[in-house]
C-alpha cells in the first residue's frame, strides 16, 4: 500500500533508482548477502528520509533481507514524485509527495507508524517525536532507532537528558563515515548542486558566506572555493572560527558578513542565524539559501516585515521587494 502523487511517473523513477543501484556497490553487496541470510525476515521497519533514489535504494536492500517497509519523507521539498512512485512500483510500501503541507506531512509519518514497525529510521527525529507525543500505544512494540543528522541527535539527545526517550537510538551522524564523508562531501556538492540548478548562477567571482562551521559547513567553504567564490565563514565557537581563518577563509560575525554577501548558505542546525537587522544591510540581489535540517535558520518572518512585495521568480525562488527597493532571494522556502 502506498499513497503517491503520481504512478505514471513510476517508469521515469524505476529508471533512477536503477542508475543509483550501479553506483551504489556496497549497498548491493550488502543487499546480496542479505537474499541469502534474511536478517530482518518478520520485521517491520519504518522510516521517515528524504525521499530520493539512493534512499529508496536503501530501503529495497531492507525488503531484500525479509523486512516489510514502510516509508516516509523527512522534508516535502525534497521528495521526488518520480522516485517515490517507482518505489511503490517495486513493491516498497511509501507514503509522499512533494510541497506536501504541514497536516499532509504528518499524515504520512502516522500511515508509516500505521504498520507498526520494530525499528525507525529516521532523520531529524521527527517520527521518533510523533511516536513520543502522539502515538505512545506503539512505544512498547518498538525495539529501537537509528537517527541520521545532527539536528535530530540533538533533540534526541535533549530527550534522554530529560529521561523521555523510551527506546535505544544509533546516532549514525556520530559515525566516521557519516560526519567526514556524507556531512563534508556529500553535503557540500548536494548544496551547491542543488543551488546551482535552482539559480542558474555562477558561482566563481561571488562572495559567499558559510553561516557555521562545523562539518556540513567545512564542506560548503571547500566546495564554494573550488568553485572559485570568495568565502566567508560565520562561526560563533572560536576554536572553530579559527580553525575556518586557518584553512584560508575570512571569517567575522554575521552583521558583518551579510554586507559582502552574493549568496548566503546557512548551516548551524540552530533557528534565526539570518534575523532581524541582518536583512537590511544585505546588497541588493543577495540570495539565501539554507542546508540545515529545518526551515528555521532564516527567518522568513522577519524578511516579510521589511519588504512590500513577495512573488516566486523561479521555481522555488521568491524574491522579496524590500522597503527601500532592494531586491532578496530566498531559495525553497530557506
Amino acid at each position: 500500500m502506498s499513497k503517491v502523487k503520481d504512478m505514471s511517473l513510476a517508469p521515469e523513477g524505476v529508471r533512477k533508482i536503477e542508475w543509483v543501484q550501479k553506483h551504489m556497490p556496497v549497498l548491493e553487496h550488502i543487499k546480496e548477502e542479505y537474499l541469502e541470510t534474511q536478517p530482518f525476515k518478520g520485521i517491520t521497519i519504518g522510516s521517515c528520509l528524504h525521499l530520493e533514489p539512493k534512499t529508496i535504494n536503501l530501503g529495497l536492500t531492507l525488503m531484500a533481507g525479509g523486512a516489510e517497509v514502510a516509508m516516509t519523507g523527512c522534508n516535502p521539498l525534497s521528495t521526488h514524485d518520480d522516485a517515490v512512485a517507482g518505489a511503490a512500483d517495486l513493491g516498497l510500501n511509501v507514503y509522499g509527495w512533494r510541497e506536501q503541507d504541514d497536516e499532509e506531512y504528518y499524515q504520512t509519518i502516522n500511515m508509516v507508524l500505521d504498520h507498526k514497525p520494530d525499528i525507525i529510521i529516521d532523520d531529524g527525529a521527527d517520527m521518533i517525536m510523533v511516536l513520543h507525543n502522539e502515538r505512545t500505544e506503539l512505544l512498547s512494540h518498538i525495539k529501537g532507532a537509528c537517527e541520521e543528522t545532527t539536528t535530530g541527535v540533538h533533540r534526541l539527545q535533549a530527550m534522554h537528558a530529560d529521561g523521555a526517550l523510551k527506546f535505544p537510538v544509533i546516532a549514525v551522524n556520530d559515525a566516521y563515515t557519516k560526519y567526514l564523508f556524507d556531512n563534508r562531501y556529500g553535503t557540500g556538492q548536494s548544496s551547491f548542486d542543488a543551488i546551482m540548478g535552482t539559480t542558474n548562477m555562477v558561482i566563481a567571482g561571488k562572495t559567499v558566506v558559510v553561516c557555521g562551521y562545523g562539518w556540513c559547513g567545512r564542506g560548503l567553504a571547500l566546495r564554494a572555493a573550488g568553485l572559485g567564490a570568495d568565502v566567508i565563514v560565520t562561526e560563533v565557537d572560536p576554536i572553530r572560527a579559527l580553525e575556518a581563518r586557518m584553512d584560508g577563509y575570512r571569517v567575522m560575525t554575521i552583521r558583518e558578513a551579510v554586507k559582502q554577501a552574493d549568496l548566503i548558505i546557512t548551516v548551524t542546525g540552530n533557528a534565526d542565524i539570518i534575523c532581524g537587522d541582518d536583512f537590511k544591510y544585505m546588497k541588493d540581489g543577495c540570495m539565501l539559501a539554507n542546508s540545515g535540517h529545518f526551515n528555521v535558520e532564516i527567518n522568513r518572518q522577519d524578511l516579510e516585515a521589511i519588504s512590500t512585495e513577495v512573488k516566486e521568480v523561479r521555481e522555488s525562488i521568491e524574491e522579496f521587494t524590500t522597503k527601500d527597493g532592494r531586491k532578496i532571494y530566498l531559495l525553497a522556502d530557506g
